[in-house]
């Protein structure tokens, strides 16, 4: 029996996202591409609830029969992006649009998200119990790294982003402890700690006691401190090396009065467009920062302060309890499935999702760094569309196999 209750929610939030297209390109300055976004939207969510349903009708088990393929397609797809790939939007530097004969085609890391999503749910649920050690993450990790690194290099940090909240929330589900959580993300919070000397210092005490009472191998633990230090070094040579636009996104995130007229003219205009809003808004249509075009990229990396702006406190909460519900129901989707497989599956779609609403909302508030990730089911644009509905359709099929065994799942799983 199909999910309803979840294939509504999607389609509510996909209107309400297309309505918000639509009014994004209403503007005084008559903006040819915003003003055809709309429609170029509503053929793109016809394509992809049309996929989705197709999906919907596949079993569980031919989606983990077809992972390891779809997975060596992404891969190869952000390969050639590399080569062929474009930039748009508040993303111009970045090759993350496959792009053959002046045509783009979309981004491959949409698709990729829901390719790794899928081999990590095959790798981990095919374990009895969770990783306990460093050494039996090593798998996981690499089959997250590949695709991280390639869409790094692009260099996109946003959906860099999305593919590490991917990989700690399907660790996270399939039962690994804090403690073990905390040692793999260690590097990375050493990196993001050596701004200042003292913070950091404090950090690797903090570190160093984990590692003392979670005991791990002594090589892993050794490995972990000299991985930390080796982080904290590098972290101004890793500064050096970031092109200068993702240097000044940074910077705008800490200061954005710093460069108001360029880098920081993006996350000022968004506050002033949603603090504008007030309780009900300036009205569908009529937000002032939206009709003169100063709003940047309001139909998709900022088309939250489009929200803000004409449909006040009431449509922002409109929205955000949407996703709730959405998330609600995905996690009743992973806690009811028949087996690990189909319920890390539904989680780390949750989880991408996730990132993505925190991060992009976030940067519109300035709560977050720019990083050029849209909002789903909002935002403009066809393979974004398509992966979101995707992912509905996977969700709908494991909801209608799911019967609730918890003793099917893996141990870290069982509720």
């Amino acid at each position: 029996m199909a999910d309803y209750p979840l294939a509504i929610i999607a389609l509510l939030l996909s209107a309400y996202g297309i309505a918000v297209v639509y009014s994004a390109g209403q503007t005084d300055a008559r903006i040819a591409a915003d003003m055809g976004a709309y429609q170029r939207q509503l053929i793109w969510f016809a394509v992809a609830v049309a996929s989705a349903f197709v999906l919907s009708r596949l079993s569980v088990r031919f989606l983990e029969w077809v992972t390891t393929p779809a997975y060596a397609l992404a891969v190869v797809l952000l390969l050639v992006t590399l080569v062929f790939g474009s930039g748009a939007g508040t993303a111009a530097s970045v090759k993350g649009w496959l792009t053959i004969g002046g045509v783009r085609l979309g981004q491959p890391a949409e698709l990729a998200k829901v390719a790794v999503v899928l081999m990590l749910a095959r790798m981990l649920a095919a374990r009895r119990e969770p990783p306990k050690s460093l050494l039996e993450l090593w798998q996981p990790a690499a089959a997250v790294l590949l695709p991280w690194v390639l869409v790094m290099a692009q260099p996109d940090l946003g959906t860099g982003m999305v593919f590490i909240g991917i990989f700690f929330g399907m660790l996270f589900w399939a039962g690994v402890s804090w403690p073990l959580l905390l040692l793999v993300a260690s590097p990375a919070i050493s990196l993001v700690l050596a701004f200042s000397t003292g913070i950091w210092g404090a950090w690797l005490l903090v570190l160093i006691a984990v590692v003392l009472w979670y005991k791990p191998y002594v090589v892993e633990g050794v490995v972990l401190i000299v991985a930390n230090v080796v982080m904290g070094v590098a972290a101004p040579i890793l500064w050096e090396k970031l092109s200068p636009y993702q240097q000044s996104r940074l910077l705008v995130f800490l200061d954005p009065s710093q460069d108001p007229k360029r880098t920081g003219y993006h996350v000022i205009q968004s506050q002033i467009a949603i603090g504008s809003g007030g309780l009900t808004g300036k009205g569908y249509l009529d937000g002032t920062q939206k009709r003169g075009a100063f709003l940047p990229e309001q139909t998709t990396d900022f088309i939250f302060a489009v929200v803000g702006e004409e449909l006040g406190f009431l449509g922002v909460s409109l929205a955000l309890m949407l996703f709730l519900f959405l998330f609600l129901r995905v996690i009743r989707v992973a806690a009811r499935a028949n087996d690990g497989f189909s319920s890390l599956v539904a989680f780390g779609l949750l989880g991408s999702w996730f990132v993505h609403v925190i991060v992009n909302i976030g940067m519109t508030l300035n709560l977050m760094p720019i990083t050029g990730i849209p909002l789903p089911f909002f935002s403009y644009g066809g393979s974004f569309m398509l992966a979101c509905w995707l992912a509905v359709g996977i969700l709908i099929r494991i909801s209608s196999e799911g019967r609730g065994e918890a003793d099917a799942l893996p141990i870290g799983l069982r509720r």
